[in-house]
């Protein structure tokens, strides 16, 4: 039976983060519901792209990405960098205060150092990992906001107030905030409770892939991991605080 095809005129919800934390695994899953609708790419950048906000916001330019809907169908984008960017909560609010978002949080050492790693495989870090660490703070107030976070290691995991920015906006009910370990662990488990956020049945089929996976220069070494525990142990005692988590295994 011919369905009537809709317009997206708003995105339904967002997966908004945490860079290095299994994002490009959802985002693979998500696009395999036959209700979802990802789009034409993976990360819009669109709510961190600061020349569209400069004037009257032309919401088409992130529309165009996605085709026409079924009734039942949802539309999302999956763009890791709005939970960092500090403008992006209030421009999503703005654009759909009723958008549903999703979050995935890992660990914060592991993260800034898989993050490292990326960087590195990309040719993009001339640094060893803790000599990047020591240099962030300086780094980053040289470089325009878009340069200083792909080098933004130790900063993009302090994720207490980057949740708190969030919540400023949208009530707890609409965000969605999942362990990376429970997610890697538990998959079918944790892909059905996102489902059922986003009000769909799961996901009949579950073919586990790991995507976005890069081979590692190196191992982190145990002064480095000791030396970013240390900086990560307040915020991540804040995090089990605002969700209510065990975090023991970070």
């Amino acid at each position: 039976m011919f369905q009537k095809r809709r317009k997206v005129e708003r995105l339904d919800f967002i997966l908004a983060g945490a860079q290095k934390s299994g994002t490009t695994a959802l985002h693979y899953f998500l696009a395999k519901h036959p209700d979802i609708t990802m789009g034409d790419q993976q990360e819009m950048h669109f709510f961190d792209n600061d020349t569209v906000f400069t004037g009257p916001v032309d919401y088409e330019q992130l529309h165009k990405h996605y085709p026409p809907l079924v009734r039942s169908s949802i539309a999302g984008d999956c763009t890791p960098s709005y939970i960092y960017y500090e403008p992006a909560a209030e421009r999503i609010w703005q654009y759909n205060p009723k958008i549903k978002l999703l979050v995935l949080l890992r660990n914060p050492v592991e993260r800034a150092f898989a993050h490292w790693n990326m960087q590195r495989f990309r040719g993009r870090e001339p640094l060893d990992f803790f000599d990047a660490v020591r240099e962030e703070k300086t780094r980053i107030a040289g470089a325009p906001p878009t340069e200083a976070r792909r080098f933004a290691y130790i900063d993009r995991g302090f994720y207490a107030r980057q949740l708190e920015r969030l919540f400023k906006f949208f009530p707890r009910e609409q965000v969605k905030v999942v362990k990376f370990e429970e997610f890697k662990d538990k998959q079918r488990e944790t892909l059905a409770s996102i489902f059922s956020f986003l009000g769909l049945e799961p996901l009949r089929s579950v073919r586990s892939k790991d995507r976005n996976i890069v081979p590692y220069e190196r191992a982190m070494n145990w002064e480095e991991r000791v030396f970013l525990y240390n900086l990560f142990a307040q915020d991540i005692a804040n995090v089990e605080r605002m969700l209510g988590w065990d975090c023991s295994d970070w």
